[in-house]
């Protein structure tokens, strides 16, 4: 994408009268830029808070060895939820769908806070995980389907912002409460906190946001739309990517069956729900969802196997852990905004470039603060930075990823989106682990296993670097 492609609309956006052209809180787009924000705070508030408890969660229900499935269970859901939203938005618009999300959204702390067992704390995440595809992709869509394109990257830039309260809350009242009293207490809170204007969110999702009539006079009519969901390949995909993160959590006949299992599912159900050409890389559209998998596979890791190796293994206090984690939304959100504020007349894939080399030097910094010698902060530090990365990156992502999607077509491109993020996450997670497991059943130290764990994310970020020049605007099949 052209510096003047990402910043100008087109000449049917703007027209020829010379007038300002509306902005995010214009008359125009006000109420559906206010309730898209409201839904990301309300959801970034939940995950700010849950993510930073689950080790000790885990921890608790005797079940640190099943903790990729804790995590990989979440990403396996959302690969249900995002076809499913993706394909229901494109059918009748994004609300229902994403009202659907937003209740599942609150019965799933309830399930994940009475947990007794580390398998119901699995449920209450899958659950969750298909609320959060339903909900991301349904506000991507509804982004592509109500702003004109110079806006996107703004709006996009919006949805991060609206974590940074969250961000500063959550993660450290969730540490103090998980130590004061229990990781129960922080479940329910959220449960109770999140109900009521969850419910209030419905019930404005209810009447069409700004925008849905234009958007409905220039969709072809709904028969003509995208067909029904391939919902029985989701399920088997999110099926393989289940049995794959229960496989890696173990290193004997029984788990590496279970990995070949989930391994033959992806192989053979993904292609399906991706567009063709890109797990080769092709120009255009299959290159930018490969790139929305490869870096949120390698952030996903991360933020995952970080926080679990500070406090089971270095020792350090779930409130400090949970001040990484508020530190990587308010840099996550400050980089989003800058890309799509002060960096808009650099290319968009250039930008990607960008932000995936600052992600490898994130890797670096959570390979040595493996080491005992070393203090637990350098690797603290690998999550901050891995967000700056990201909020780099990722809204542009986006913006390529819908400059090359039809107007029709949009539920299905981020639909597409979610799915390789979430293959991403699954299959990353899922090797880092495995080589962790490998690691420790050749005799290594668990920190040893971790530091060769996190050695293998630097392939995938530099991929993107490589990649994302493909990824680009006029880069066409």
């Amino acid at each position: 994408m052209t510096a003047e492609q990402a910043v100008h609309p087109s000449s049917n956006d703007s027209g020829d009268t010379g007038e300002a052209l509306p902005g995010l809180f214009s008359r125009q787009h006000a109420a559906a830029t206010l309730t898209f924000a409201t839904v990301m705070f309300l959801t970034g508030f939940a995950a700010l808070a849950v993510v930073p408890t689950l080790p000790t969660a885990a921890e608790d229900l005797d079940g640190v060895p099943l903790f990729p499935l804790v995590a990989g269970s979440f990403v396996a859901a959302s690969l249900l939820g995002g076809v499913l939203g993706g394909h229901w938005a494109d059918r009748s618009g994004a609300r229902r769908p994403l009202a659907l999300g937003m209740v599942l959204s609150v019965v799933t702390l309830l399930v994940s806070a009475s947990s007794l067992s580390i398998w119901q704390l699995v449920v209450g995440r899958f659950v969750d995980g298909l609320a959060a595809g339903m909900v991301a992709v349904s506000v991507t869509t509804a982004i592509g389907q109500s702003y004109p394109e110079y806006l996107r990257p703004r709006m996009l830039a919006m949805m991060s912002a609206s974590w940074i309260i969250p961000s500063l809350v959550g993660p450290p009242i969730a540490g103090v409460v998980a130590e004061a009293w229990s990781w129960r207490v922080v479940f329910y809170g959220l449960a109770a906190l999140t109900a009521l204007p969850a419910v209030a969110l419905v019930a404005v999702l209810r009447r069409a946001p700004a925008g849905d009539d234009a958007r409905a006079a220039d969709l072809p009519p709904a028969e003509e739309r995208a067909s029904r969901p391939p919902l029985l390949v989701a399920a088997l995909l999110s099926l393989g990517a289940a049995l794959g993160q229960y496989g890696v959590s173990g290193w004997d006949t029984r788990h590496l069956l279970f990995v070949a299992a989930g391994v033959a599912l992806l192989v053979v159900f993904a292609p399906r729900l991706l567009p063709a050409g890109t797990w080769r890389s092709a120009r255009g559209l299959p290159t930018a969802v490969l790139l929305r998998g490869l870096t949120s596979g390698t952030y996903f890791t991360v933020e995952a196997l970080v926080p679990l190796m500070l406090i089971t293994e270095r020792r350090v206090a779930a409130v400090t852990v949970g001040v990484a984690f508020t530190a990587s939304a308010v840099l996550w959100a400050v980089a989003s905004w800058v890309q799509g504020k002060l960096l808009q007349d650099i290319a968009r894939h250039r930008l990607v470039t960008v932000g995936a080399l600052v992600m490898a030097a994130s890797v670096v910094f959570a390979v040595v603060g493996s080491f005992s010698g070393v203090s637990p902060l350098l690797a603290m530090a690998a999550m901050p930075l891995a967000a700056i990365g990201m909020g780099m990156l990722d809204p542009c992502v986006t913006v390529l990823s819908l400059s090359h999607s039809a107007p029709d077509r949009l539920g299905h491109t981020t639909s597409a989106m979610q799915t390789n993020m979430n293959l991403g996450q699954v299959v990353v997670l899922a090797f880092a682990t495995a080589v962790l497991n490998a690691g420790l059943a050749a005799g290594a130290s668990r920190l040893g296993g971790y530091a060769i764990a996190f050695s293998l994310l630097l392939v995938p970020t530099l991929l993107v670097a490589v990649l994302a020049v493909r990824a680009r605007k006029d880069a066409n099949p």
